[in-house]
Formats: C-alpha cells, sequence, structure tokens
C-alpha cells in the first residue's frame, strides 16, 4: 500500500494509460479521482473499481475548456482536503492533420500545442497551489518518447510534448522550496485501444523493428512508474524526464534495418 491515504487526481483517467494509472494507484491505497468529460462513464468505471475494494471518486474536466483544470482541482480539495498527487495525463493529437512541418496547417500545430501545453499548465499551477499549504506534493506529466526523438509527422504533439518535458523541469525547480516534486513519465508506442485504432498493423511492425525489447508497452507498466513517482520512495526524485518505452531511441538509426539480418550479432 505505497499509495494509502494519498489523495491522486488523474486527468483523462477512463481508458488507456489514464486508466490504467487509476487501477495502480487505486490498489496501492490511494484515494483517486478522475478527472472527466463523460461524467457517467466515468462513475461507471469507480462504481465498479470501489466494489473490488478501490476507494474512487470523479470530477469534471472539458480539456477544451481551461477553467475546468483549476476547478476539478479545487472539487478535489473541497472534498478530500488536499490534493497530493496531480496525473497530467491528458494529451492530443489529430494524426491526420498534425503532418509534418511542411504540411501542418499553422492553425493545426498552435492549436495542439496550446492545448497539451496549457492542460499540464494549468492544472499544475492550481494544485502547486494548495500542495504549497501542505508538506508538498507530487506532479507528474506524462509526455511522450515523441517529445524527445523526432518523428517524420505529428510535429505539434511532438513539439508539445517536448514543451512538457521542459515544463516538468522547470516546475521541479521553482517549486521544490515548497516541497513539490515534479517529473514525468515518457511512454513509447503503449497497447491502448487509439494506438489500435489509430495506427496500422504495418505501421506498429517496422515501430517495433525499432524497439529493443521487441514488443509494446502495457499501459499497467505506465501505471507503475507513476505510483512509484507518486509514492514516497520517490521522495528524492525530482525533475527527471523517464522514458518507458522499451528501449527505443537508444540504438543506432540502422538497429531495426539490421534487427532481422545475420550482420546483427
Amino acid at each position: 500500500m505505497r499509495l494509502n491515504d494519498k489523495i491522486v487526481l488523474v486527468t483523462a483517467s477512463t481508458r488507456g494509460i489514464g486508466l490504467a494509472c487509476v487501477k495502480a494507484c487505486a490498489k496501492e491505497g490511494a484515494i483517486v479521482y478522475m478527472a472527466a468529460r463523460n461524467l457517467e462513464r466515468a462513475q461507471e468505471i469507480a462504481d465498479n473499481l470501489n466494489a473490488e475494494g478501490g476507494n474512487v471518486k470523479c470530477v469534471f474536466n472539458d480539456a477544451t475548456n481551461p477553467e475546468t483544470f483549476s476547478s476539478m482541482v479545487e472539487d478535489v480539495v473541497k472534498d478530500a482536503g488536499r490534493v497530493d498527487v496531480l496525473v497530467n495525463n491528458f494529451g492530443t493529437s489529430n494524426p491526420g492533420k498534425d503532418l509534418d512541418f511542411a504540411n501542418t496547417d499553422p492553425s493545426v500545430f498552435l492549436d495542439t500545442v496550446n492545448l497539451n501545453l496549457r492542460s499540464v499548465f494549468v492544472a499544475s499551477q492550481a494544485a502547486a497551489k494548495y500542495m504549497s499549504a501542505q508538506p508538498g506534493g507530487s506532479i507528474i506529466n506524462i509526455s511522450s518518447v515523441g517529445g524527445i526523438v523526432p518523428d517524420i509527422s505529428q510535429v505539434a504533439y511532438g513539439t508539445s510534448k517536448a514543451a512538457i518535458n521542459y515544463l516538468t523541469k522547470l516546475i521541479a525547480v521553482h517549486e521544490a522550496k515548497n516541497k513539490i516534486r515534479c517529473n514525468a513519465v515518457l511512454p513509447g508506442m503503449t497497447a491502448t485501444e487509439a494506438v489500435e485504432t489509430h495506427l496500422t498493423e504495418e505501421f506498429r511492425n517496422m515501430f517495433l523493428r525499432h524497439i529493443p525489447l521487441g514488443r509494446m508497452g502495457l499501459p499497467k507498466e505506465i501505471a507503475a512508474a507513476v505510483v512509484y513517482l507518486a509514492s514516497d520512495e520517490a521522495a528524492y526524485t525530482t525533475g527527471q524526464i523517464l522514458a518507458v518505452s522499451g528501449g527505443f531511441g537508444l540504438a543506432t538509426p540502422v538497429y531495426g534495418d539490421l534487427s532481422d539480418k545475420k550482420l546483427r550479432r
């Protein structure tokens, strides 16, 4: 029970990595608040987790309305009296419009960067205000390896995640005096519904050739890193950019080309 009685708030929490974080934190004894736009869906999930012994509640958050990133924090504090951990999991991109540098419409680029970066900044600023009046807290940003390894597309998404990586370090430095830690977890290709829906099998197989561990990550493996950073075990860990990506980006660029050939030993 590494998170026993900690108050944890998770954004974009009804599926994928966000839901895995909710489950993992609840299993470790946290009181978890699911921030979601679809409260009916969130409540159904919370009810199921509570029936299994969890302590999960719901608060409203609509990523297109920046005010709700502040209000969701206030709702948690009003109900629980504090917020110990904030998991900024929200992030979005439109692969059909978020293309390469030459072909991405400026409005698409700016809207994506604004939405993704704003969600982290506004929520973190709101949470830090309360955490600074407590014995500290932990802010965990779900970024992406796309923020450290440039891709051939999704220029806006990658740029927003790179900015979130920098913002993570900045918050860690600025809020250390208030005993607030801030770290980022960078998933690689993860077996979520979004990946299954938006990426073809051909692309997934091509991508996997460049992952030394040879497989996609599981949402629960990303959540495991979140649990560590939320726990007191990570009390001396701040400003870190932790890739949970199976080793993607570590090897020579020709790794994938040679991986099936006898030239590689």
